[in-house]
């Protein structure tokens, strides 16, 4: 297919804009206009995109350059992450621990299955600590019964219980207080969460919330990720 010099420039400029900001907004009136209305321009940033190892999604009027799985240029590596959010000296269970905690935040969000995922519009931080907990104890069940499990549950459950337990708002990593309001304060800097420390709740960007409705939650992937807790899948 052939592109005019014209569309090869505002493609570039479209790149750019998302390479800086992550996404691209309505706001952004030409740029916008031009990657919603010109399909050789579309084509053209998500070929870029591709390129970049990123796919580039519109979800609920804004454009969203999102980092494949193993882009640790763009994205994060496995060892940023855990320099992130896991102590100093840690190692993979530290990590794993993270990841969990991560996923069982979107479940405990986004477990609908109607118009919306979005099942609660809000989890308080004390609640959601006993939440973590208690999965990670009937997982642990499930796989006394020999019930096929994605996670090794015990040894999470390990390195959860070696965490401290405070009383105040600790920051430190070694608690698990602050363990946690670390990998909220990394979501809340990433546009996914909104961590509202004055009352210890936990609320959701319009950002996840489309990304959610429309790319990890559909059917397959939401099995996916039930399986992986161990939940009931319901066909």
């Amino acid at each position: 297919m052939a592109y005019t010099t014209e569309e090869i420039k505002i493609s570039n400029k479209i790149f750019y804009h998302l390479l800086k900001h992550g996404e691209l907004k309505e706001g952004s009136e030409e740029l916008y206009k031009s990657y919603s209305e010109n399909e050789n321009v579309t084509e053209l940033v998500k070929e870029l995109g591709e390129a970049s190892e990123c796919y580039v999604k519109k979800y609920g009027g804004v454009v969203y350059l999102i980092p494949k799985e193993d882009n640790d240029f763009i994205g994060y590596s496995k060892g940023e992450l855990k320099k992130i959010l896991c102590k100093s000296g840690a190692n993979d269970k530290d990590y794993y621990l993270s990841q969990f905690v991560i996923l069982t935040l979107l479940v405990e969000f986004y477990n609908s299955q109607s118009v919306t995922s979005k099942s609660r519009e809000y989890i308080k931080v004390g609640e959601f600590l006993n939440i973590i907990t208690d999965r990670l104890k009937d997982g642990i069940e499930r796989s006394h019964n020999n019930e096929e499990s994605g996670i090794a549950y015990e040894n999470i459950l390990e390195r959860f219980e070696a965490l401290k337990s405070s009383e105040k708002k600790s920051m430190s990593k070694t608690t698990k207080e602050g363990f946690i309001n670390t990998i909220l304060d990394f979501l809340d800097s990433q546009g996914l969460i909104y961590y509202i420390k004055g009352d210890d709740m936990i609320k959701t960007t319009k950002k996840l919330d489309s990304f959610m409705d429309w790319n990890l939650l559909n059917k397959n992937n939401y099995n996916r990720v039930l399986k992986a807790l161990g939940e009931e899948i319901n066909e």
